[in-house]
């Protein structure tokens, strides 16, 4: 495995991460609503969720899904429910005051996970880059620090971003437009859900 093909790798898994989607748009809202703990919780927790969705792809997960097409079917719509309940959960509550009570950090963990772990396309993304990327004969050790490369950019990635949000000036911007937020937030992450459970 060259530097190369590394350095590759971890700029399109920056890329992907850049782009605006269901997991950083629940990183926010759980950042804004809920503070830096809970922001941070649920970024190691979608961290966790995405390098194991490269480790199934080097384990030739996409394979079973090819052979049995119902489990990757199951995968996708329980991950699509899961995002659309968050949104109406979302929705509802929009005009309701926060709760200061603090989120367990196994809750805002359990949630990362759960979104990522949603979504299998993350895996078909991941070996696919894979595939282009690094040669099909690496060893355990070279997979295994690929993985571990891939959930450190993640813990970094979110880290900075949780660090950003939760600064006092972002959370009173939210705390002054929660409502307005909230429902632009519900909107998109039921968009996010229905595109995942109607995307064949």
């Amino acid at each position: 495995m060259s530097l190369e093909a590394l350095i590759a790798f971890n700029l399109v898994l920056l890329a992907a991460l850049a782009s605006p989607g269901a997991a950083m748009l629940y990183t926010v809202k759980k950042t804004v609503s809920a503070g830096r703990r809970a922001g941070m919780m649920t970024g190691m927790g979608l961290g966790t969720a995405a390098a194991c969705w490269t480790l199934a792809a080097f384990l030739g997960l996409e394979s079973v899904f090819a052979l049995f097409p119902w489990a990757y079917g199951a995968l996708k719509a329980g991950g699509a429910l899961y995002l659309i309940w968050i949104a109406v959960q979302t929705w509802r509550h929009a005009r309701a005051p926060l709760n200061d009570a603090p989120t367990p950090s196994a809750r805002s963990f359990a949630g990362g996970l759960l979104v990522n772990f949603g979504n299998p396309k993350s895996m078909l993304f991941a070996a696919a880059v894979i595939l282009v990327v690094f040669p099909k004969d690496l060893s355990a050790g070279q997979i295994t620090f690929v993985v571990l490369n891939h959930l450190a950019l993640e813990w970094l990635f979110y880290g900075i971003l949780v660090t950003a949000l939760s600064a006092p000036a972002a959370r009173a911007g939210y705390l002054r437009l929660k409502p307005i937020f909230d429902r632009i937030a519900a909107s998109l992450l039921g968009a996010f859900g229905l595109r995942l459970l109607l995307e064949r």
